[in-house]
């Protein structure tokens, strides 16, 4: 879990995430990185980590911003367990969708599955732009890299644990997304999809990706095809 400035929503995303009753006896492993953050953020995981010492929870911190990648890259120094699924430090997505995707992951023996937010029958979006963002690159995904995906930014990507670790992951940012779409498809893994639900939040609420982030996707993409 990358969390920057998240004070106000880290914990109640802690919790749901430590609520979630995984299938087949699995427990659950929550890997925090604070990147940098100039808020509460670390003091909040560290009062959520005191009142649930019975939880496998790590709080890693960054002295400065380094960017969402650069905490996953971290966070994977520390991670244990047969699977691993990204979650943002917001409240956008619902941990629930992990025992889906967990039962889908091992009923079908999968090394990768993402959740797409654009397969749920309710298809929210914050904008007309941010969908249309994300049609483009999965559009552009899909004609690069031969696959057949309806949502590559999303957020809950889950992979084998042995999968990710054997990839040289290097972007620092949102970047992280596509570059690992890109070197899993380039490995011959076709990525499967099952739909999850989404709550977008605005600028305004803490949202953090803009625009700019999407021409670097497709720019990352296209860098990593050729």
């Amino acid at each position: 879990m990358p969390a920057y400035n998240e004070a106000d929503h880290i914990q109640a995303i802690m919790d749901k995430v430590c609520n979630v009753v995984l299938p087949y006896d699995m427990t659950t492993e929550l890997i925090v990185v604070d990147d940098g953050s100039g808020d509460q953020t670390s003091a909040r995981v560290r009062e959520f980590i005191e009142r649930h010492a019975d939880k496998a929870i790590r709080l890693v911190r960054h002295e400065v911003n380094q960017g969402k990648g650069a905490g996953i890259r971290t966070a994977l120094q520390y991670c244990t367990g047969d699977y691993i699924v990204i979650q943002d430090g917001d409240e956008e997505l619902d941990p629930n969708d992990f025992v889906m995707m967990i039962r889908k992951m091992v009923d079908e023996q999968l090394d990768v599955l993402y959740g797409s937010r654009f397969l749920h029958a309710e298809k929210r979006a914050s904008s007309k732009a941010f969908l249309f963002g994300n049609r483009l690159l999965a559009f552009t995904a899909n004609l690069l890299y031969g696959l057949n995906i309806t949502d590559e930014a999303t957020c809950y990507k889950m992979f084998r644990t042995s999968l990710l670790k054997s990839i040289t992951l290097e972007c620092n940012g949102f970047d992280f997304c596509p570059e690992v779409t890109a070197k899993v498809a380039r490995k011959g893994y076709k990525i499967q999809e099952v739909p999850i639900h989404y709550y977008p939040r605005s600028i305004e609420q803490g949202k953090k990706i803009r625009a700019r982030d999407g021409w670097v996707a497709i720019k990352t993409l296209i860098k990593y095809r050729f």
